[in-house]
C-alpha cells in the first residue's frame, strides 16, 4: 500500500494495539534485555516506556554497524565551508574516537548518571562527545555556543555536570567567537564547580588552558583507553536539553535511551523513507534538538550516512552552498528549517545557483522548526521538483507529531499544513473547558496522553513543574502550547504559540527571559517583549519599555543599552535588534499586559479590544509607537 492508504492502515494498526504496535519497532534495536512489555502506566507522571528493557543507545548507533561488518562505510561526513575542510569518518573510525573519548571521561570520574555539559561548534567532536556519554551511561546536556555565559551557568547550576566538553572557539562568517572566556565566565558565575574541563584546540583560536581542572580534548582521547558501552535500564535517562521556559528559568527536557532509540530508528524509514547507507542531512545545529535526534543520534541508529555542516545557508560562500553540499555528498533527504529556506530564496529567488548543480540524488526536501509558510513550500517544489515536507514536532517531542511518510507512500501535501499525525500521537483540538473543538476551527492543539516513546517522561528533577507546565492545562492530555486546527480531512495546521515562547529563526526563545534582562537596566520601569511577524526568521524579538520617572537619557541611548544588554546576556541567537519606548502597556484590570494584542498590533492583524483592558485609550498610543515595527 501506498500513499493515503499506507498511512491509514499503518495509524489504524497503532490506533489498534499501540503497545504491540511499538514492540513490533523495538524489534528494530539491539537490546541487552529484550523488554517483556511496551508500557507501564503505573511508572513515572503519565507512564514509562519498555520498562524492563536494557541497552546502550551508543551500540546500536556505532558498535552493531561495525559488528555487521559495515565499519568502512561513512557514518559522519563533516563539512565545513568556515574551515574548507571535508572530513568522511567512517563507523570503524568513529568506534574508535567515541570509545576513546568515553574513557578520557572516565578517567575523569563520569559514570553512569553523571552529567557532562557539551558546549561545541559543528564539528565531529561534537557528536562523538554526546556518543561518549551515551556510551558510558552517562547524562549529556548539550548548550548552543551561540548563547552567551549567564545562559550557560545557568545550564551548569541545574545539570551540576561532572565534566565540560568544548572548544577554544566557534567560528561565524566574518568572526570568530572566543568560547574559553564564555566557559571561564559561567563557571565563576555558577555554584556548581565541573571538576574537569576538556578542550578541543581549533587552529583558528587556539587557548589557554587553566592548570588543575582543563585538558587538550584530542591529547587526552589519544592518552585514553577505550571504553566498553554500559548497560543501562530503558528508563534511564540519556540527555537533558535545556529550553526555554515562561518564566526565563531553563526548563531541563529529559529523554530516556530506550523509548529514544526505537522511536527516532522507526522514523528514519517512516518518515524520510531512508535506511542502511544512504546519506541525510540535517541542516541544523547540535545545540537544538532537530541536531540531537537528527543530525546526530537517527541517522546512526539507522545506520545513515549523516552530514554535519559548519556554516549557512547563505554567505559560505553563498545561496547556493546547500545545493553544493547535497550534490557532492549525494544526498538523499534534507531536512531544515524554513528560514533557510527564505534566506536562499531572498538571495536566488530564480534559483539561478540551485540550477548549477546536479541534485538527481535528492528525493525530498523536509522542513521543520517553525509554521512554514505556503509561499516556501510552492517555491521549493517548483525549483526543485521534489516532494517538499512541512512537519511539526517540539523539543519535547524529539520526533515529528504530524508530517507525512515517505516509508508509508506520500500522501497530498497542502502547504501551509504540517500534515497527518505520525503514529503514536493522537491529536485533538480543544477550547478552554477541555472540549473537541469542530473540524475546521481554531483551538488548542494537545495530545491525548500517553506521549509516544522519544517524547519526554518529565523534565530534570521537576516532576511537579512537568505537571503544570503540559499535563495541567487539559487533563488526559499534553498542552502543545501551539493553537491550531484539523481541517475535515484530518490535516492539523499548526497557527501559532499560546504563550510566551517565540521562534527565531527555527529556535525557541522565551521572550520572559529577555524581559528579564529589559527590566534589570536602571532606567526601565517596566517591559514586554512580543514577537514580531519576520518574513526571514518568521518572528523577531521587539522590546517594549516604560522609562521611570526623570529619567534624563536619550531614548535612543537607553534603546541602544538594552540591545546590548540581550545580546551579552542570552546571546546574538535572539535576535535582539529594537526597543521602544512607549508611555505604558496596555494591561488588564488585574495588572497583566496584553502580549497577545501587542504582538497583533505589531503585526498588523485584526484584534479585537479585549473588555478586561484598563484603559482602553492606550491602544492607539501604543499602536502609534508600534506602527514602524510592523514587517
Amino acid at each position: 500500500m501506498t500513499g493515503a492508504a499506507g498511512y491509514d492502515a499503518t495509524h489504524a494498526a497503532w490506533r489498534r494495539d499501540p503497545e504491540a504496535w511499538w514492540a513490533a519497532a523495538a524489534r528494530g534495536i539491539t537490546w541487552d534485555t529484550l523488554p517483556t512489555r511496551s508500557f507501564d502506566a503505573g511508572m513515572g507522571v503519565y507512564g514509562r516506556w519498555f520498562p524492563d528493557g536494557r541497552l546502550n543507545t551508543c551500540f546500536n548507533a556505532v558498535d552493531r554497524h561495525v559488528a555487521a561488518g559495515r565499519g568502512a562505510q561513512a557514518a559522519i561526513i563533516w563539512d565545513s565551508p568556515m574551515t574548507g575542510r571535508i572530513e568522511t569518518i567512517t563507523y570503524a573510525d568513529l568506534l574508535d574516537r567515541v570509545g576513546r573519548l568515553a574513557g578520557a571521561l572516565a578517567a575523569r570520574g563520569v559514570g553512569q548518571g553523571d552529567r557532562v555539559i557539551v558546549y561545541m561548534p559543528m564539528v565531529p567532536e561534537a557528536a562523538i562527545a554526546m556518543l561518549a556519554c551515551a556510551r558510558l551511561g552517562a547524562v549529556h546536556s548539550v548548550v548552543f555556543g551561540g548563547f552567551a555565559a549567564a545562559e550557560l551557568a545557568t545550564r551548569i547550576a541545574d545539570a551540576k555536570p561532572k565534566a565540560i566538553v568544548t572548544a577554544s572557539c566557534g567560528l561565524e562568517p566574518g568572526r570568530i567567537v572566543k568560547y574559553k572566556p564564555l566557559i571561564d565566565a559561567a563557571i565563576g558565575l555558577s555554584p556548581h564547580k565541573p571538576g574537569a574541563v576538556l578542550i578541543l584546540q581549533r587552529p583558528e583560536c587556539p587557548c589557554d588552558l587553566t592548570p588543575g581542572r582543563d585538558a587538550d580534548l584530542l591529547a587526552a582521547m589519544a592518552d585514553a583507553t577505550p571504553h566498553p558501552c554500559v548497560s543501562v535500564a530503558a528508563t534511564d535517562p540519556l540527555y537533558i536539553l535545556y529550553t526555554s521556559g515562561t518564566t526565563g528559568a531553563p526548563k531541563g527536557i529529559l529523554r530516556d535511551n530506550g523509548g529514544h532509540a526505537v522511536a527516532l530508528h522507526q522514523s528514519m524509514s517512516m518518515v524520510y523513507g531512508v535506511g542502511p547507507g544512504d546519506v541525510y542531512w540535517a541542516a541544523s545545529d547540535v545545540g537544538w534538538v532537530v541536531g540531537h535526534s537528527y543530525i546526530v543520534y537517527a541517522p546512526l541508529l539507522a545506520g545513515c550516512t549523516t552530514v554535519l555542516f559548519e556554516g549557512k545557508p547563505v554567505g559560505t560562500p553563498d545561496a547556493g552552498t546547500f545545493w553544493r553540499v547535497c550534490e557532492q555528498h549525494g544526498v538523499k533527504v534534507l531536512f531544515t528549517a524554513p528560514t533557510a529556506i527564505r534566506a536562499i530564496k531572498k538571495e536566488d529567488p530564480e534559483g539561478v545557483l540551485l540550477k548549477r548543480h546536479d541534485l538527481s540524488k535528492l528525493e525530498a526536501l523536509y522542513l521543520a522548526g517553525e509554521r512554514c509558510d505556503p509561499d516556501t513550500v510552492t517555491w521549493s517544489e517548483r525549483l526543485l521538483g521534489k516532494p517538499v515536507v512541512d512537519h511539526w514536532w517540539q523539543t519535547e517531542t524529539g520526533w515529528t507529531i504530524t508530517g507525512n511518510f515517505r516509508g508509508l507512500g506520500l500522501f497530498p501535501t497542502r502547504p501551509g499544513s504540517g500534515g497527518k499525525p505520525a503514529p503514536g500521537y493522537d491529536v485533538v483540538v480543544l477550547d478552554e473547558a477541555n472540549r473537541d473543538v469542530p473540524a475546521g476551527q481554531i483551538g488548542s492543539l494537545a495530545v491525548r496522553l500517553p506521549l509516544p516513546p522519544s517524547a519526554l517522561p518529565t523534565l530534570f528533577n521537576a516532576d511537579d513543574r512537568f505537571r503544570e507546565a503540559y499535563l495541567t492545562a487539559f487533563p488526559g492530555y499534553y498542552s502543545t502550547a501551539d493553537a491550531g486546527m484539523i481541517d475535515e480531512d484530518g490535516y492539523v495546521w499548526v497557527m501559532s504559540r499560546t504563550d510566551d515562547i517565540i521562534n527565531v529563526a527555527g529556535h525557541r526563545l522565551s521572550t520572559g527571559a529577555m524581559e528579564e534582562v529589559l527590566a534589570s537596566h536602571p532606567d526601565v520601569a517596566e517591559c514586554a517583549v512580543v514577537g514580531v511577524r519576520d518574513t526571514l526568521k518568521g518572528q523577531v524579538p521587539l522590546g517594549l519599555v516604560v522609562l521611570k520617572h526623570g529619567v534624563a537619557k536619550a531614548e535612543a541611548d537607553i534603546a541602544r543599552d538594552l540591545v546590548a544588554m540581550v545580546r551579552d546576556r542570552i546571546g546574538p541567537v535572539a535576535a535582539f535588534k529594537e526597543a521602544r519606548v512607549v508611555a505604558r502597556l496596555p494591561k488588564t484590570r488585574s495588572g497583566k499586559i496584553l502580549r497577545a494584542t501587542l504582538r497583533k498590533i505589531a503585526d498588523g492583524d485584526d484584534f479585537v479590544v479585549p473588555p478586561t483592558i484598563d484603559d482602553p485609550a492606550i491602544i492607539e498610543e501604543v499602536g502609534a509607537v508600534l506602527k514602524g515595527a510592523m514587517r
